[in-house]
């Protein structure tokens, strides 16, 4: 199967003549069935540039569910055991795509808000103004093994857990592609950003990333420039010319940018005898929690002592704090040739990066 490229047919006739197993990862960002009831104009009766085209216009809600049911069967069919899929809809169409996701055995991970710092207003008055769409994230299977770059996203977000609302502005200015007649190419083409949030999250280099519905391209040029490939299908001549034409001014990233920050769960597990064992500490010498009240003693088996009571690094940080749990390798300090404290997980540390070198 020929990857970085674009399948040009029917969704899911296309998604039928791809091997099982092939993706990491699935966005797919389907027709809303916005079962649109006349033209949109705006107070000075200009007309709203909408989404009128006729892939997104079913006969019915049963019509709607059925062509979700059929290609969300072959979206699970097509993702590796540990594989996940991204969804988005608006009020229209999202319900109908989180039921039909549960019904086929999909696990449901996380559902985000996606919301719009410059929405569309709401003309007539009648109701909320909409200004956001929902992503619902999901695995292929409730045990399966996804990849989340937790530490990644939280470095994203400067440092602060990355939470399930986003505030993201809609795909404007430059990087919206509009035609020779300087009207819109495709009226619901998403931000980078979003995408970028995405596959930074749940992908990793090299994976591949498949969009069912790929439109301009945003899916496979984000993956493009984040080290991963893509592979769309889309059925409309237009999209994919303007698509081919994006991708093709993407250049490859280096892979030293590539890498993300790992979270701690994802380094090798070290032993605190260890620590002992390649001298960094001694039996007999002494560790203090960081306000300087409590001090326990190195023990030879990598084991600490406070008066009759021994145990491990954290077992001991617990009992001296009263705490149901402790992390000691946080929590433990030895003091310094230059009067100050400093952290046996700086010794931790050392001994991974030994380990990193072979």
């Amino acid at each position: 199967m020929k990857r970085d490229t674009i399948l040009e047919g029917d969704c899911v006739e296309t998604l039928r003549g791809l091997p099982d197993g092939c993706a990491d990862l699935i966005f797919a960002d389907p027709p809303y069935n916005l079962q649109l009831g006349g033209g949109l104009t705006r107070p000075d009766q200009s007309v709203v540039d909408g989404v009128d085209d006729a892939w997104d216009k079913f006969d019915d809600f049963a019509a709607y569910d059925r062509f979700t049911r059929d290609w969300l069967t072959q979206c699970r069919r097509v993702l590796k055991d540990d594989g996940a899929i991204w969804v988005i809809g608006s009020y229209h169409n999202v319900f109908r795509l989180g039921a039909a996701l549960q019904d086929l055995d999909f696990w449901i991970l996380n559902d985000i808000v996606w919301r719009k710092t410059n929405p569309m207003p709401n003309f007539k008055g009648t109701r909320f103004t909409n200004a956001h769409e929902t992503l619902i994230w999901a695995a292929r299977r409730r045990a399966a093994k996804y990849t989340f770059n937790y530490a990644a996203l939280k470095m994203l977000n400067d440092e602060l857990q990355m939470r399930s609302d986003w505030t993201i502005p809609l795909c404007t200015g430059a990087e919206r592609l509009k035609g020779e007649d300087g009207k819109k190419t495709h009226p619901t083409q998403k931000p980078e950003a979003l995408l970028h949030r995405v596959i930074l999250a749940t992908t990793k280099p090299g994976d591949l990333v498949l969009d069912p519905f790929f439109g301009t391209g945003t899916t496979g040029a984000v993956a493009k420039r984040l080290g991963r490939h893509y592979l769309g299908v889309e059925r409309d001549s237009g999209y994919i010319a303007a698509a081919r034409a994006r991708l093709k001014a993407i250049g490859a990233p280096r892979e030293a940018d590539l890498a993300v920050t790992r979270s701690k769960k994802d380094e090798p597990r070290v032993p605190f005898g260890q620590v002992i064992e390649h001298g960094f500490l001694n039996p007999g010498d002494e560790l203090y929690s960081p306000d300087m009240r409590h001090k326990a003693r190195v023990r030879a088996d990598g084991s600490l002592a406070v008066g009759e009571v021994t145990g491990s690094i954290h077992r001991i940080g617990a009992f001296v704090t009263g705490a149901p749990a402790c992390n000691g390798w946080t929590f433990w300090h030895r003091a310094s040739a230059d009067g100050g404290m400093e952290s046996i997980d700086l010794y931790r540390r050392e001994l991974r990066r030994m380990m990193a070198m072979g």
